[in-house]
């Protein structure tokens, strides 16, 4: 699963590009990794972005334990 999380950022963003600075590149990944996670709409989730699922799975599993 990681291989293809990094072919992804691979090809989404890295390729065919030119980065002037290290920090720069940095920047962009940082900005692509929260886009991928927050606002990107995941087709097998129900068109939701990944963080909005676990948030709503979270919610459903959460148990409240008696004192």
């Amino acid at each position: 699963m990681a291989e293809s999380f990094v072919d992804t950022v691979k090809t989404e963003l890295i390729a065919d590009r030119v980065w002037r600075t290290r920090t720069q590149l940095e920047l962009s990944i940082v900005e692509w990794v929260a886009w991928f996670n927050a606002e990107r709409l995941h087709e097998s989730l129900g068109d939701i972005p990944p963080a909005e699922f676990e948030a709503l799975y979270a919610r459903r599993t959460e148990t409240i334990i008696p004192l």
